[in-house]
This record gives structure tokens, sequence and C-alpha cells, in this order.
């Protein structure tokens, strides 16, 4: 087992139905812990850097919408196989193919509005974490 670090988002659907402590309680009780945490209001250019990769995509500027549209919670998760272990606690991107249990199954809205965001690869939750956070900011 190898130890890392992830990136989550705890998205606008679910800032704006008080969620964040009931996402933290199932982040911590999958073993992984939160060394890093601030809520933001992403700016626009701040969404559509941080979602450049989908720039070409359809969905591009309703996604941007909705990142925007209210406070986020970013964080830096550390754990064994963090980026696994966060990829699963989280669910299936469609919360209706998400399993009993996880975030996007108890908590999503929807496919766009599914509650949180977690980095796909070592790489990449590399780059997201430098995007919002420090290195005097993540407490490990």
């Amino acid at each position: 087992m190898t130890m890392q670090r992830t990136f989550s988002i705890i998205k606008p659907d679910a800032t704006r139905r008080n969620l964040t402590g009931a996402i933290n309680s199932k982040i911590e009780a999958s073993g992984l812990r939160i060394i890093a945490q601030k809520r933001i209001h992403m700016s626009d250019r701040e969404a559509r850097e941080f979602y450049a990769v989908h720039a070409d995509r359809p969905f591009y500027n309703d996604l941007v919408s909705f990142m925007t549209s209210g406070p986020v919670v970013v964080q830096v998760l550390e754990g064994q196989n963090a980026i696994a272990a966060y990829r699963e606690v989280m669910g299936s991107t469609n919360p209706s193919d998400a399993a009993d249990g996880t975030i996007r199954k108890e908590f999503a809205e929807g496919i766009e509005a599914n509650s949180v965001h977690g980095s796909d690869s070592i790489e990449n939750a590399a780059i997201e974490i430098a995007y919002f956070f420090t290195n005097e900011e993540i407490v490990g």
C-alpha cells in the first residue's frame, strides 16, 4: 500500500444543503485524513481554468456555471491509496449507478450536482492540489 494525497471538492449542491460535515464524516470513516480544507467561492476564471480539460465538451459552460453558483469546500485528503479509496467512497459519477453507502448515492441530486469531485490519478491530484493550496496550507 502506498501513502498518497488526493484532491476533493464538496460541490455547491452539497454546501447549499449543509452537507459538508456529513461528507467529511464519510471521508474520515473510510480511513482518509483531511489535511487541508477551505471554503471558497470559485470565480468564473478559476472554474474555467480548473475544468479546462473539458473546454471542448458540450457540458463545459454548464459545469462552470454550476461550480460558480455557490461556495465549495476544497480539500486535500491523505491515506493509503487515497485516490482509489476516495473514488470508492465517492461512488459512480451517475448517482443512480453508485453503490449504497457512497457519498453520491446518499447525497447527489444528479449527474452534474453529484456533491463531490475527486482526482482520478496521481498526476491530476498533484495539479489539482497545487491549484488551490500552497504547501504551507497542507498540514499532514
